[in-house]
């Protein structure tokens, strides 16, 4: 019987098949493989101390510009993206044509610094269209 990997345990790394097996949501895989051929970027596994989200997590960056960090938990996952200054006003725009969980949260999200953190829940694959758009325009070059 193989060790179940330990998402707290600061010392082993893991790979993406042990958190794709605690994770054990299809929405976790595809996510992933959408994002990386999206956007041609791998992602890196991190150790966080933070008392919120403590634990392995998995970041996404571009041109040394973080996309999201994905939360592994039993059975689904959070995914953090960070609305700053930048991409603001065409989040306002675009805001209607998201879920009303993803309006409702960008909403109640009260802004830091010119930004907004949303931690974002995936139980299902029905919120991956919704979190792809937020990395679109996350992602959205300065002036178009």
């Amino acid at each position: 019987m193989t060790e179940q990997w330990n998402k707290l345990d600061g010392t082993k790394m893991p790979v993406f098949s042990e958190v794709e097996t605690y994770v054990n949501n299809s929405a976790w895989s595809q996510l992933c493989a959408d994002i990386e051929q999206r956007y041609e970027i791998n992602p890196v596994f991190t150790y966080s101390r933070c008392s919120m989200q403590r634990g392995w997590n998995l970041k996404y960056k571009k041109a040394g510009r973080s996309l999201c960090t994905l939360y592994p938990m039993p059975g689904c996952f959070w995914v953090l993206v960070v609305i700053g200054e930048r991409e603001a006003a065409e989040m306002e725009v675009a805001l209607p044509a998201f879920s009303t969980y993803i309006r409702e949260l960008y909403e109640k999200n009260q802004s830091c610094m010119g930004q907004k953190w949303l931690m974002i829940e995936v139980k299902d694959t029905q919120t991956l269209p919704d979190v792809m758009h937020l990395l679109a325009i996350r992602q959205a070059k300065k002036g178009k």
